[in-house]
């Protein structure tokens, strides 16, 4: 058995945090010096590698908490490896005990599963914590305790459980653990080569956003100043700083979803007016809850539709031209065109347009939502094994509490609705900065002497419609009424 003196070992994850860390309190209050382990396994153990953003991110991440921990006195360690040499570490390491964070995708389950018996049967003590979520996907259930599949009784149910508690505060001093000789040798952060470097195109990645705990606070201390109070009405105008951008910090554990909450409903607490704007807010934390709900229970979320008469969909694979055009944001429809390349240099997506550019490649192209799932999980920041799946398969309509099939954004439309002075599409599409509002969304319908008052030739400086909005409707229409 350990000696009395052996450290408890903290396993990060996506829970790069000091606030509102489970894992971590326990590992202090057994009162054991501490070793902060994150083991780089570059999403083997999750199921498939993650995406350049995210690792873009992860580098970042994990640089800010190395900072943080330091600043307590303790130390973050970095090793290279797979998840299942955990047990064999922690023994190299001398540890009593190991603590962890509780992660939901089928193959981490599966993996932390593995590691927990094996460090049980090495006669170390092994506890896991939810960190991630405001409640386990298994504590909210349907009056029979069966799974939920519609969002608004979900949340409503989830409200129904009452308090989740107050955050944990943030440890003021840490004792760390000496590391043995006999362990593994630490690597560096920079030997993982999580950044891009030929090319390197994350030059929009810095520019935008600061990761780290300290950047999600500051994030939300600005959206809960200049966002909160207009939330309601102006979360779809992709051209407001009206959302939170909170994303990429709660998809690392950089703040935590309890913490979020607490901070919302004491600010609406001292400021009522804001009822409508936190209501709101909230209940979008809601869909990230009922997201990881829908992995727990439908483990192959990502690559197998929800609903089985979606296996028969007549899906058409796109030539290398279209698929490279939706990409790059040159589908000659303004409002995708924006949000792709958005994409591309920041690593977000406003949620308004993401459900736009999907809806296009789905219904308008008729290509797989698996593929512009893959597409997301590459080049957002916010990839989640739960959120991007789900949301797809919401667009797609084959998920749970999906958009009707029917339901295909006419982006003319919906450019004109939530950009409607055209500020969005001129910052993202800037040969467009000149035309008027009133052709921004539809710069093909703009008389010559406009187009050429603004510097713009179809087909030259910005594409035509790759696609005709009419035509692409009707085939979507007729394949989608074969499903039976």
């Amino acid at each position: 058995m350990p000696a009395a003196h052996a450290p408890a070992l903290v396993w990060f994850r996506d829970d790069l945090r000091l606030t509102d860390q489970p894992a971590l309190r326990a590992a202090l209050d057994s009162g054991r010096p501490l070793i902060c382990l994150y083991l780089y396994d570059a999403g083997a153990s999750e199921g498939r590698p993650l995406g350049g953003a995210v690792r873009w991110w992860l580098h970042h991440s994990l640089a800010a908490h190395s900072a943080e921990l330091e600043k307590i006195g303790g130390r973050l360690d970095l090793l290279a490896g797979d998840h299942a040499d955990l047990p064999a570490i922690a023994q190299a390491l001398g540890a009593a005990a190991v603590y962890w964070t509780r992660r939901y995708g089928a193959a981490a389950i599966e993996s932390d599963k593995a590691v927990k018996a094996a460090l049980l049967e090495a006669g170390l003590e092994a506890q896991s914590f939810n960190g991630q979520l405001l409640r386990e996907p298994w504590e909210v259930t349907t009056q029979a305790g069966a799974p939920m599949r519609v969002y608004s009784p979900f949340w409503r149910a989830h409200q129904a459980l009452g308090d989740t508690g107050a955050p944990i505060p943030a440890p003021r001093k840490i004792q760390p653990a000496d590391w043995p000789r006999k362990a593994p040798a630490r690597v560096a952060l920079d030997s993982l080569r999580l950044l891009p470097a030929k090319p390197d195109w994350a030059g929009g990645l810095r520019a935008e956003w600061t990761p780290g705990e300290a950047g999600a606070k500051a994030r939300l201390k600005a959206f809960f100043k200049g966002g909160l109070a207009a939330y309601a009405q102006e979360r779809d105008l992709p051209a407001k700083p009206s959302t939170s951008r909170l994303s990429p910090h709660l998809r690392f554990g950089e703040i935590s979803p309890r913490s979020v909450l607490q901070a919302t409903r004491h600010l609406e607490a001292e400021t009522p007016a804001l009822n409508k704007g936190a209501t709101k807010f909230l209940a979008e934390i809601g869909w990230r809850e009922f997201a990881f709900h829908l992995l727990f229970h439908n483990p192959q979320l990502a690559t197998r539709n929800h609903q089985p008469r979606f296996d028969s969909f007549p899906w058409r694979t796109p030539d290398a031209a279209t698929l490279r055009a939706w990409r790059e944001g040159r589908t000659g429809y303004p409002i995708v065109d924006a949000g792709m390349r958005e994409l591309w240099r920041t690593g977000f997506m406003h949620n308004r347009v993401r459900m736009i550019v999907a809806s296009f490649l789905v219904k308008h192209l008729l290509v797989d939502w698996r593929v512009g799932e893959e597409w997301f999980w590459d080049t957002l920041c916010d990839a989640d094994p739960a959120n991007n799946p789900a949301s797809w398969q919401w667009v797609a309509g084959s998920g749970a509490d999906a958009a009707p099939y029917f339901r295909i954004f006419n982006p003319m439309i919906q450019g004109e609705k939530f950009d409607p002075e055209g500020d969005y599409v001129r910052a993202h599409v800037p040969e467009l900065a000149r035309v008027p509002k009133k052709f921004i969304h539809t710069p093909w319908l703009a008389p010559t002497e406009i187009l050429a008052a603004a510097g713009v030739t179809l087909g030259a400086t910005y594409p035509a419609p790759i696609v005709d909005h009419a035509s692409a409707r009707d085939r979507a229409l007729a394949a989608f009424s074969t499903l039976t």
